[in-house]
């Protein structure tokens, strides 16, 4: 269920929160069997946790997590990167990565951190599927929803530590790079990429 996973991911649903079946059937009008098929599969992403005899929460990240997670994708990344740049590939098509960027400063120029954080995963997920390789991309997705949970949990802080352009900028810079289809100059770009800010 699309709402449910809206909300955890927006922060609207808050880590730890539990989700009691009663009240979230009234809430989106729906009966139990496709509530519970819809918790069952948030659960496989690792957004709800199911707890014996308590039911249903939203997922918790220890920061051991978030550290764990934020190696993961960089492992990936740097691994597509290398795959979608061979040597003397030239420049890529890059249409999907500027897309996501473009939403990305209009979110923020909007002040809308929750559609910042949606472009911020699809920017991502666009630099991975330019290596054209799915079984990375069936690794990738799962991690960087989850950091998408963390980043929905720190918006509110986050947007008070920093300028609301500075996640656009370091994303412009890192598409540049990748654009130029020179492989050593995105990986540089990648690592000066930053990965414990909330935009990261």
């Amino acid at each position: 269920m699309r709402r449910i996973r809206d909300e955890i991911l927006s922060g609207a649903l808050a880590p730890g929160e539990r989700l009691i079946e009663e009240q979230l059937t009234q809430r989106f009008g729906t009966s139990r069997a496709p509530l519970r098929e819809a918790l069952r599969s948030l659960g496989q992403q690792g957004l709800v946790e199911h707890l014996p005899r308590r039911g249903v929460r939203v997922a918790e990240l220890s920061s051991e997590d978030v550290d764990e997670l934020f190696g993961l994708r960089d492992v990936l990344e740097r691994y597509a990167v290398r795959t979608a740049l061979p040597a003397g590939a030239g420049p890529r098509d890059v249409t999907g990565l500027a897309e996501a960027l473009d939403g990305m400063a209009a979110a923020a120029e909007a002040g809308d951190p929750l559609a910042e954080n949606e472009f911020h995963r699809r920017f991502h997920v666009a630099l991975v599927s330019l290596a054209g390789h799915r079984q990375l991309l069936l690794v990738y997705e799962p991690v960087i929803l989850k950091l998408q949970l963390y980043m929905a949990a720190n918006l509110r802080r986050e947007a008070e530590q920093r300028a609301a352009s500075e996640g656009v900028e370091r994303h412009r810079r890192l598409f540049e790079a990748v654009a130029s289809g020179d492989a050593a100059l995105a990986l540089d770009a990648l690592s000066r990429h930053g990965a414990r800010t909330y935009i990261g």
